[in-house]
């Protein structure tokens, strides 16, 4: 074995944990992948034989890439995007793959990776790193190019925005109970009952991007999203329940052709959240065999 098939080995090994921060800078899972495959471009074209810690050495690196691709996306956007829901991890009801486990690890669901859009470029990165993935601040500063107590600043900032994010329940048997009910309900058309499963002030997003037949939209309030739910059901489409971050959720399929994906946040006895992905652009990205099936 050579020095770059040693090379490639160790990589791979920390190819998950590059994979899950790219995810949580990013919100995109073909750009997490993108950003993966250029720090191992870099590596492979480095000199790392003095490198003593390389999982380390590539978290830094993935984090400047990832910290390029918030800055570009910045300066791409002409106005503020009110709709945007990031990539969820689709897997089937009691089966996560593998390499996707350390996507949903510390229970990253949708609703915090929405925050988290809201976020400066450093602010994000100096907290995906700190919080997230213990990365000492001495080690984040030199990256956002700002000295270690300012980057403990940015951090702590981006950890006052983020207190605004639901801490969802613990108890996966409790969110599918709501979920269920909420699915039951809405199927049935009883306005009443999806009223008790849904919190007064609960938040609905629906992210249909650019090309799709609906448009993107946020709705407020229990009557207005139960009132929602009530008119969606008579389009006759079949939803499937999936794990959507590791939380309950549902894919809706019009005939085999998958149309939105629906991540719930449960909290308090409540759900609070509904973030729903319906750009058939984005739908086409993700791996929903097992949910088709």
């Amino acid at each position: 074995m050579d020095d770059q098939d040693r090379l490639a080995e160790r990589f791979e090994q920390h190819r998950p944990r590059l994979r899950a921060v790219s995810y949580r800078m990013l919100g995109s899972l073909s750009e997490a992948d993108d950003a993966v495959q250029e720090a191992w471009l870099r590596a492979s074209r480095a000199d790392t034989k003095g490198v003593d810690d390389l999982g380390a050495w590539l978290t830094t690196v993935v984090a400047r890439i990832c910290l390029n691709v918030l800055r570009s996306r910045a300066t791409r956007r002409e106005e503020p995007i009110d709709t945007y829901v990031p990539d969820p991890v689709v897997s089937a009801v009691g089966s996560v793959d593998p390499a996707d486990e350390a996507l949903i690890a510390d229970s990253v669901g949708l609703a915090l990776l929405i925050v988290l859009d809201t976020l400066a470029p450093p602010e994000r990165l100096a907290f995906v790193l700190h919080d997230v993935f213990d990365v000492p601040f001495d080690q984040i500063a030199p990256i956002i190019d700002r000295s270690e107590p300012a980057t403990r600043q940015l951090a702590s900032r981006a950890r006052r925005r983020l207190r605004s994010t639901p801490a969802p329940e613990t108890d996966v048997a409790e969110q599918w109970e709501l979920a269920d009910a909420f699915l039951a309900a809405a199927r049935d058309g009883d306005f009443d009952a999806l009223l008790t499963v849904l919190d007064p002030d609960v938040v609905l997003r629906a992210d249909a991007g650019t090309t799709g037949p609906d448009r993107s939209r946020t709705q407020r309030g229990a009557r207005a999203v139960a009132s929602g739910a009530v008119s969606f059901r008579t389009r006759g489409y079949e939803s499937r329940r999936a794990l959507v971050n590791g939380a309950p959720g549902v894919v809706t399929f019009a005939g085999d052709q998958p149309i939105s994906v629906l991540g719930f946040t449960v909290a308090h006895g409540k759900i609070v959240e509904m973030n729903i992905l319906a750009d058939p652009a984005r739908l086409r990205r993700l791996d929903l065999t097992e949910i088709a099936r």
